[in-house]
């Protein structure tokens, strides 16, 4: 397993819109369709990464506890798949569902989006705020496998409770994301 930083896209970046199919529903949604009343979550996750694997099951409680208090979220994966065919769109729906997903899991078959977020990772968050600027960038939390921290989500937590609250994250409490590069088309 390669581990790979996020690029940590600067603060105040306008959240660049996309319209993608979802694996699951087969609808095509925007940001406008996953948008939250105080911020929305865009996150890069892959199937195969035992990085999203190890918090896969803690971000789908997040997302479901945050969800009910306005958070809107989405999950993009941009794998090449001819690399990854495990992480292909009938593989992402069935990930979905394994992991209880209650948000949509697009697929960027062209690569565009992840490229227009600067995303660099499995898994890379990105929150923006109610004016969809970036608001955090970075990690989950601190737990990886093998290190036997337990995953719990505590800085995207914090970012979203400081967001529901009205309030700036401060940048300063802010990781990167660590995780598989993304598996970029040649």
């Amino acid at each position: 397993m390669s581990l790979m930083d996020s690029t940590m896209l600067p603060l105040a970046t306008p959240a660049p819109d996309f319209e993608l199919p979802d694996t699951v529903s087969g609808a095509t949604l925007s940001f406008d369709d996953v948008a939250g009343e105080y911020a929305t979550v865009v996150m890069f996750l892959c199937n195969h990464c035992p990085y999203v694997i190890h918090i896969a099951d803690e971000l789908a409680c997040v997302a479901a506890h945050y969800r009910k208090r306005g958070v809107g979220f989405v999950a993009i994966s941009a794998n090449d798949v001819a690399e990854r065919p495990e992480d292909g769109p009938t593989a992402m729906a069935d990930f979905a569902r394994e992991h209880n997903f209650g948000f949509a899991y697009l697929y960027d078959e062209s690569q565009a989006i992840a490229r227009a977020y600067n995303a660099a990772c499995t898994p890379d968050l990105f929150v923006f705020d109610a004016r969809r600027l970036c608001a955090y960038r970075g990690q989950f939390d601190d737990a990886r496998p093998g290190n036997d921290i337990p995953v719990t989500g505590a800085d995207l937590r914090a970012a979203l409770d400081f967001l529901i609250l009205g309030r700036v994250p401060p940048p300063n409490d802010q990781k990167p994301a660590q995780g598989c590069s993304i598996k970029w088309k040649a």
